[in-house]
């Protein structure tokens, strides 16, 4: 069954200790404040909105990209309406003004954590965690960013299933930018499953959905490509047996004519 659509101002639960996120409370009740899809869990219950931009939160894991680097700060495009910043205390070890670009330069890609957003939409990052890092290899691919509840499933089902048929390294930031790394057949097949996951977001059972696809795809690959096509037909070889000379057949002709004459021959 497909999950239920709701918009602003559906009844959502009637107990205000249940809201979650994309809802409000009024008299005790909890209302959703978003159009999207409904999602309870456990206790808690809120909406994954159909369609919208990241909008950075305290503590959210991003995947940055630089775009400017100044002697005190990196600034990250992380695919919000607004840049992060990320000062140079913030990263494990100290740095250097000059050594900046060295570290992290422009088009260069990092795992980064929020650190904090003000309310003039102050964006501070930071690098001072052991799963944080600079990627060096793989490929980053985006997808909605409210798709990424989807991409990773519930309890990571879906994550941990893409990384065992795949068998490639993902992360999955909550901007929307995924990381991977593995081989390129195995990130081709990848990046088709996120396409369909995002195709079929708002299905149930999207999990069993998208490992008959990989299931499929893989076994598509295993099977035999046709075998190219030869010409087996016999080169014609020119006969290269001479063939005797108009003027040695008539020598020929007249040798056997003078023996009959020759009455001593």
């Amino acid at each position: 069954m497909d999950k239920k659509i709701v918009i602003p101002g559906d009844l959502l639960s009637e107990n205000a200790r249940n809201a979650g996120y994309g809802t409000y409370v009024k008299n005790n009740k909890v209302y959703s404040s978003l159009c999207g899809i409904e999602n309870s869990k456990e206790d808690k219950v809120g909406v994954i909105p159909l369609a919208g931009t990241y909008m950075p939160a305290p503590n959210d894991v991003v995947i940055g990209i630089v775009v400017t680097v100044t002697p005190s700060n990196w600034f990250m495009d992380i695919a919000a309406p607004y840049d992060g910043m990320f000062h140079v205390s913030e990263y494990p070890r100290r740095v250097e003004s000059a050594d900046m670009p060295s570290i992290l330069n422009i088009g260069d890609a990092a795992i980064l954590r929020v650190k904090d957003v003000d309310d003039s939409m102050k964006v501070e990052l930071a690098l001072r965690d052991s799963s944080l890092q600079k990627l060096r290899t793989g490929q980053i691919v985006e997808v909605e960013p409210v798709k990424v509840p989807r991409v990773i499933g519930h309890g990571g089902s879906m994550i941990s299933m893409l990384k065992k048929e795949t068998n490639c390294n993902i992360f999955v930031g909550q901007n929307g930018r995924i990381w991977i790394d593995g081989k390129d057949e195995d990130m081709e097949l990848l990046k088709k499953a996120f396409q369909l996951i995002q195709v079929e977001s708002q299905r149930s059972g999207l999990t069993d959905r998208v490992y008959g696809f990989l299931k499929n795809e893989i076994e598509m690959q295993k099977q035999p490509k046709p075998a190219a096509y030869f010409n087996s037909k016999k080169k014609i070889v020119p006969d290269t047996k001479e063939e005797p000379s108009e003027e040695n057949h008539s020598e020929e002709t007249y040798r056997k004519i003078d023996v009959l004459l020759d009455p001593e021959a």
